[in-house]
């Protein structure tokens, strides 16, 4: 292929008025909008989880306040946790690697956003060999393969760490899911392999996305860190990788300018309602 004919086309196109066809100037004025009300804030220490609740119509900053460091995020709606962030799909919707206006959907059947971004410091960042940040290729590291590759048990990966966060809300386990790698470098190799590059962010870096309906968050400490040191086996006293974790801040703010909100409204579910081919058959009187 040459010239313009180099690039193909996305496979997924926004509709105009489609969920998918996103209002910029409405969300531009939410990420500028001084009128915001602290509601809550904490730091999540290193190899650590916590879930947190975002009501709709509130910005939520996600941030490095000491340094690099990665974070896991998983998302469910606050009332049904049953619908819950489909990685995959949004993947296919906008990219591998996340960034300002971009939303994080939610999975069958239910399909709608859950929440747009739009804050992100670290938008267009791209390391030598292509990389690129807020990595959706991926998904949260765990004991099960740490085992597999290593034979040792170590209880404080991601899916670990999300794990106990939720066991207070009435979640389990299975609960957990494929997960957003926030402020995570990864690419693809020329052989088509996932790779990871350490964490590019600074001291005040930040990810920050408006919820677009009532949200139960779980967010992790990834016990590698930024990543510089990253290796599986490693235990949880002696391995290098200690000196390379952070705390992440949390900070949940809410929109005190009414106006803001005059044209949003929170997003409806998939419209399908059909019953994928199946039919009930007609009984005789």
């Amino acid at each position: 292929m040459t010239g313009s004919e180099s690039i193909p086309a996305p496979a997924y196109q926004a509709t105009k008025g489609s969920l998918l066809d996103v209002d910029r100037d409405f969300y531009t004025k939410i990420a500028s909008s001084t009128c915001r009300e602290l509601i809550e804030a904490f730091e999540l220490p290193i190899r650590s989880g916590k879930a947190f609740s975002v009501p709709r119509g509130h910005v939520c900053r996600l941030s490095t306040p000491y340094g690099p460091q990665v974070g896991d995020l998983n998302l469910w709606a606050r009332d049904n946790p049953r619908e819950r962030f489909w990685a995959s799909r949004t993947r296919q919707l906008h990219r591998s690697h996340v960034t300002v206006f971009d939303r994080l959907w939610s999975c069958l059947p239910y399909l709608r956003p859950m929440c747009t971004i739009v804050g992100d410091t670290l938008a267009g960042y791209r390391d030598d060999v292509g990389g690129r940040v807020h990595d959706l290729l991926g998904t949260r590291c765990d004991p099960y393969v740490n085992q597999m590759l290593s034979g040792k048990a170590f209880d404080f990966h991601c899916h670990s760490n999300l794990t106990r966060a939720i066991l207070p809300f009435g979640l389990v386990e299975s609960d957990v899911h494929d997960v957003l790698n926030v402020f995570q470098v990864t690419g693809l190799n020329k052989d088509g392999q996932y790779y990871m590059e350490p964490c590019p962010a600074k001291p005040g870096d930040y990810f920050e996305f408006f919820a677009e309906i009532d949200l139960l968050c779980a967010l992790s400490t990834c016990p590698g860190g930024d990543l510089s040191a990253w290796g599986w086996g490693k235990d949880s006293g002696s391995d290098d990788m200690l000196d390379c974790c952070r705390p992440l801040g949390v900070e949940i703010f809410k929109l005190t300018d009414a106006t803001l909100f005059q044209t949003w409204q929170p997003p409806e579910c998939a419209g399908y309602s059909g019953i994928h081919g199946l039919k009930m058959p007609t009984f005789a009187a």
